[in-house]
């Protein structure tokens, strides 16, 4: 709810405290806009919730409750239907969002209080052995729109990528990038079958020649391996963070699978579990018993030949998350992970925590259109398209918008032809054009210090005020539902509001009082608009 629909949920709280001597929780107070503007700027059915427990007409319970009301924030009241109380606010009420969207400005929307609760978002979270693709590009969008939203609304958020760098995919990459670089030195020798045959190794290895020469090309290759293992992940994490960073993408902290193997964590992790008694031994093997949790079947810690699951390290790692202090953990998980949530919660649980202290949602896959046709290929590469293919047909600010604009457990299509177009059906370009265009507005006037908006009573002005005093509430409703999509939808409301009111209201050729309360409105609105904008990582252009 806006700060107008808290003030007057509390006005008629005390209303029906005054009239009726009952005491009402705000959550049970219901506020909505009228779907007709006759019947006032909002309504409420709270004398109809009440008739049940006072046992009378609600229509005389509405009228008690009007009497009751405080009117300075009033112009007038009416009882329609069974029971409704419509409410017609003084139009100063609404008036005064412009006095404090212009002395807020970049902070407008903003929460005032800080939540308690520490959060760590973990999100991305690709294998450091290539390019990332479409999926991780919409979880990087939504995790950091996400993120920047809950910092928005006074949470306390650690943004976190968690980097595999362990397992036989390092391996395999260190061997693919050893047998790049002996063939750079003039050596016939083969990328192992399963290693990676990508482009980025090949350069990789072609710049480590150039500076080592032929350093490593008589050493046994179980020697230099780990040599190879270390370059390889420096070069590729490096890679990762710079097309994030150019994705407008940024951690705060990054994780190391390895680390926790070097730290005694797993270790640590593993005893935990077993202390609990949640584990037990069968053919050779250390199972947890994570049915106890929900999970449809217990699954192995440690497999007969002495080698952990994958699932060891990331129990150890959620643990090291808890004991760095974080209450609540969220992870954005790929759409092939949805068979993993059970189990990871299970054993997250066996641990001690609670399941509601562990959150996973799930980012669908992407399919991309290009040409009416599913884009598969990279031009650059001929291979798979990866984010920077993406970026080249569309920019940054079409594809974090377009990956944002959907809830993220549904699947989409980026339809790269529209994104990338300059119309009104790109909901992109709509939306920066109408930013563009407050900008264009303010700059062909000179906004003066404004006090009073009497003159501000057009029922587009009206519309438009009342969307932008829904900013800040709006904020914390996506942040809670964690739904950052909620935002892109405000956006498209508000540049279709301000269109329609610039259409309808002379802005620069009003007379000069008139001019000057709607240049303020519409400073206001540019405001909110571009905090909107910020809040999914997109950019608000001045100028188009």
């Amino acid at each position: 709810m806006n700060l107008i629909e808290h003030a007057l949920k509390e006005n008629l709280k005390q209303a029906v405290l005054k009239a009726f001597e009952i005491e009402t929780a705000l959550e049970d107070i219901v506020i909505e806009v009228p779907k007709l503007k006759e019947h006032g700027d909002y309504s409420s059915n709270i004398a109809m919730r009440l008739s049940k427990t006072l046992k009378m007409n609600p229509r005389i319970i509405a009228q008690s409750i009007i009497d009751g009301l405080d009117k300075n924030s009033i112009e007038n009241t009416e009882i329609a239907g069974a029971g409704f109380i419509n409410l017609f606010l003084k139009k100063d009420v609404l008036t005064q969002v412009i006095t404090n969207v212009l002395k807020e400005d970049e902070l407008y929307g903003e929460s005032k209080t800080t939540h308690p609760i520490k959060y760590n978002v973990e999100y991305v979270s690709a294998n450091p052995t290539g390019d990332l693709h479409p999926g991780h590009a919409r979880g990087a969008a939504i995790g950091d729109a996400l993120t920047r939203i809950m910092k928005k609304a006074g949470f306390d958020v650690t943004r976190e990528y968690y980097l595999n760098d362990a397992g036989n995919q390092i391996n395999n990459m260190a061997k693919s990038l050893q047998a790049r670089y002996l063939q750079a030195c003039g050596l016939d020798i083969q990328v192992p079958e399963d290693g990676y045959h990508g482009k980025d190794l090949i350069e990789i290895a072609n710049d480590l020649y150039a500076d080592i020469k032929d350093l490593y090309k008589e050493t046994p290759l179980e020697d230099s391996l780990s040599y190879f293992r270390k370059v390889g992940l420096e070069k590729e994490t490096e890679k990762l963070s710079n097309d994030l960073k150019h994705f407008r993408v940024e951690f705060d902290v990054w994780t190391s699978e390895q680390s926790l193997y070097d730290r005694g964590l797993v270790q640590k992790s593993l005893d935990t579990l077993i202390k609990n008694g949640h584990t037990y031994e069968l053919e050779g093997a250390l199972w947890l018993r994570t049915t106890d949790y929900g999970d449809d079947k217990d699954r192995v810690l440690i497999k007969s030949d002495g080698s952990y699951t994958y699932i060891l390290p990331d129990i150890a790692y959620h643990l090291n998350k808890k004991e760095r202090g974080y209450d609540k953990l969220v992870n954005l998980l790929g759409a092939d992970h949805h068979g993993y949530i059970a189990r990871l919660q299970a054993a997250f649980m066996s641990l001690g925590y609670q399941r509601e202290d562990l959150m996973v949602d799930i980012i669908q896959m992407a399919r991309m259109i290009k040409d009416g046709q599913e884009f598969k290929l990279s031009k650059r590469t001929g291979k798979a398209v990866a984010l920077k293919d993406l970026i080249d047909e569309a920019g940054v600010d079409a594809v974090r918008y377009y990956f944002v604009s959907k809830a993220g457990d549904t699947h989409m299509d980026l339809d790269l032809d529209m994104a990338s177009s300059k119309t009104n059906d790109n909901p992109v370009y709509y939306a920066q054009y109408a930013h563009a265009r407050m900008c264009s507005i303010l700059r062909q006037a000179e906004l003066t210090e404004c006090s009073e908006f009497d003159l501000i009573t057009h029922e587009k002005e009206i519309d438009l005020l009342k969307l932008i005093a829904d900013f800040p509430q709006l904020i914390q409703d996506a942040a809670f539902a964690r739904q950052p999509h909620i935002v892109c939808l405000f956006i498209q409301k508000l540049a279709a509001s301000f269109h329609t009111f610039y259409g309808e209201c002379t802005v620069l050729h009003a007379e000069d009082k008139l001019r000057q309360q709607r240049l303020a409105l519409v400073k206001a609105t540019q405001i909110t608009l571009r905090n909107a904008l910020s809040l999914i990582g997109v950019s608000a252009p001045e100028k188009m």
